[in-house]
């Protein structure tokens, strides 16, 4: 966007937008020999904005919108001095207000997507436990059960491992990696539709499977499914909320997640007493969400974002139009993210499946968006959330119960993750969990069998899953799903995801040869020390984004890494110490490194 000099034939644009010859703009300053880079509107006059946005629209084929998006222009320029701009009609200063004061105001059709994309959530939650109940019999039936010690013991553990963690191997290796052509073909609520179509089928097919090898195929196209899901709708939710409660709609994923893993534990000990077919119905129930995902998808409105990166302009105007209160800020919104989308894709220069992928480490801002989420994302592993599994029918009612626990306790993270913070979440709870499932590790110790030993186990692992809900829970798929730039966002996450199946898969495969090597002691004290481990990557390479536009982050993450890491070690370190070790009340936190810079970009 070019700084077009104010010359003596636009007098009337002077007059509508008053505005002094040479008016000052902000300038950019020094810091850790790094330049300040300001949101683009305000680096122009307002008459240059207006003459951007008579190209825009004019190019866009938005003509007949052009003087409601030279006012939208001009609150994009100023968002919060909105008042002062006495081109908005009353009725407009109202909504921005309204918007400002309210902000849990929006329309029908973006809580009506969201809802949607909940049951997107809950869907994966519902097929990850299926398996758990189903692990007590289908063994059995399919001959591989043979106990540890006999010749083909070892064997039949591995099988029914590989059972087991197949569905997110496939969703690792395969799912995630093909969201981004189906993105790029069907658009976001296509790929969703096309996914939840392999969700109904594939939970019924399984149940109809006769050989451990059938079920091992049918589970790896749900594998598919899944991840390419996983990928998509995180990204959809994502797109379409309002920057300010974004971090609250998005991390309704994880929240829904939960909720599906308690169903799928309910619907587990329903039918643990149908006898044979008990593993069936336990596996087949789990395409019960994803009918109405199915059938709901089409009613919502396409992601504007999407529809903006492959040029339609007017469509996603009318989709940011159903999804926000007043046609100033769907049009404030829609230019804002033009504006920014400009400036992405001067880095950003992948043309095709495979330099988009390269673009994740080859450009700066991306890579280290990528190292932030991949670390998140493992961090959900390294923490051991999804370790063990139903090994008697008893299991299955303390199953229910974590299930329960992880639900409640995410509904909190709804209210803290926008203003708390997602890496104030993260880094507040890692800690806890360490303890907690040291402790849990530990009880194993007790000498004596029982209630007692079981109950003090199940306590810990309880407790560890409060602040696991609260924290890494909500944190995961969101953090992901808001950090990378409109041109790489199926790519980024994408490889984020992978990263987060992959290794919940090798969990999975790997626990119980670990536990039996280890013992339950020595497995869950290894997790202990990965919770610690997770602590101080997040600390150093995962930096809060609560608030900010999608399109803002591109300004968090131009941060070089060496100078967020000084950052972090030097100033905030030292204050963490003596405020929470030595508890020196009035320790003063030092200036945050994003906010002393918008933007920061390497040299």
């Amino acid at each position: 966007m070019a700084d077009v000099k104010i010359d003596g034939e636009k007098q009337v644009e002077n007059a509508r937008y008053p505005i002094e010859q040479h008016e000052k703009v902000p300038q950019a300053h020094d810091h850790d020999a790094v330049k300040v880079v300001e949101n683009p509107l305000q680096l122009l006059s307002r008459v240059d904005v207006v003459r951007d946005v008579e190209a825009f629209v004019d190019e866009k084929g938005l003509s007949e919108h052009k003087a409601l998006f030279e006012r939208a222009a001009l609150v994009a320029r100023d968002p919060t001095g909105f008042e002062g701009i006495h081109e908005l009609t009353p009725e407009e200063r109202e909504a921005l207000a309204y918007e400002r004061d309210h902000k849990w105001a929006n329309s029908f059709q973006l809580y009506y997507a969201i809802t949607i994309c909940a049951l997107g959530a809950a869907t994966q939650g519902w097929d990850q436990t299926g398996s758990n109940g189903a692990n007590l019999s289908f063994p059995a039936e399919f001959g591989i059960n043979a106990p540890l010690g006999s010749p083909n013991g070892l064997r039949d553990e591995w099988i029914v491992g590989a059972v087991n963690a197949v569905i997110f191997l496939s969703a690792g290796v395969v799912g995630c990696w093909i969201s981004d052509p189906l993105n790029n073909l069907l658009g976001r609520r296509g790929e969703i539709f096309f996914t939840s179509a392999i969700l109904i089928a594939t939970p019924i097919a399984s149940g109809f499977t006769h050989s451990w090898q059938q079920l091992f195929a049918v589970r790896f196209i749900m594998g598919i499914g899944v991840g390419a899901k996983n990928a998509t709708v995180p990204i959809f939710s994502a797109e379409m909320a309002p920057a300010r409660i974004r971090g609250a709609l998005v991390m309704g994923w994880q929240l829904w997640v939960t909720f599906g893993i308690f169903l799928g534990f309910a619907a587990n000990v329903i039918v643990k007493d149908t006898g044979a077919i008990a593993w069936r119905l336990q596996l087949g129930s789990a395409f019960i969400p994803a009918f109405p995902l199915f059938c709901g998808i089409w009613f919502a409105p396409e992601s504007p974002r999407w529809l903006m990166k492959h040029n339609n302009y007017p469509k996603a105007f009318r989709s940011y139009l159903r999804l926000r209160k007043h046609e100033i800020i769907a049009a404030r919104d829609l230019y804002y993210s033009h504006v920014l989308y400009m400036e992405e894709i001067k880095e950003a220069r992948g043309a095709n499946y495979f330099s988009r992928l390269w673009d994740c480490f080859r450009v700066p801002r991306i890579r280290r968006a990528n190292l932030a989420g991949s670390t998140i994302m493992l961090a959900q592993q390294m923490c051991g959330i999804n370790k063990g599994g139903a090994s008697a029918t008893n299991a299955l009612y303390a199953s229910l119960g974590f299930g329960a626990i992880n639900f409640v306790f995410a509904i909190p993270a709804v209210w803290l993750i926008d203003s708390f913070g997602r890496r104030s979440l993260l880094l507040s709870t890692f800690p806890f969990m360490a303890v907690f499932v040291l402790a849990a590790g530990l009880a194993f110790l007790i000498p004596t069998e029982g209630s007692v030993k079981t109950g003090v186990i199940a306590l810990f692992i309880y407790l560890f899953t409060v602040f696991y809900s609260v924290g890494e829970g909500p944190v995961c798929f969101m953090y992901s799903a808001e950090i990378f730039p409109n041109v790489q966002r199926e790519q980024g996450m994408a490889f984020t995801v992978a990263i987060n199946n992959f290794f919940a898969g090798v969990l999975s495969l790997t626990f119980p040869p670990m536990r039996r090597a280890m013992t339950a002691t020595g497995a869950f004290a290894f997790y202990a020390g990965l919770n610690l481990i997770a602590f101080f990557m997040i600390f150093l390479w995962c930096p809060e984004t609560k608030q900010l536009t999608l399109e803002e982050l591109d300004q968090v993450f131009s941060i070089p890494t060496k100078v967020y890491m000084k950052h972090e070690v030097t100033k905030w370190l030292p204050y963490m110490f003596k405020k929470y070790v030595l508890f020196q009340r009035h320790a003063q936190p030092p200036i945050p490194i994003l906010a002393k810079a918008q933007a920061f970009v390497d040299h």
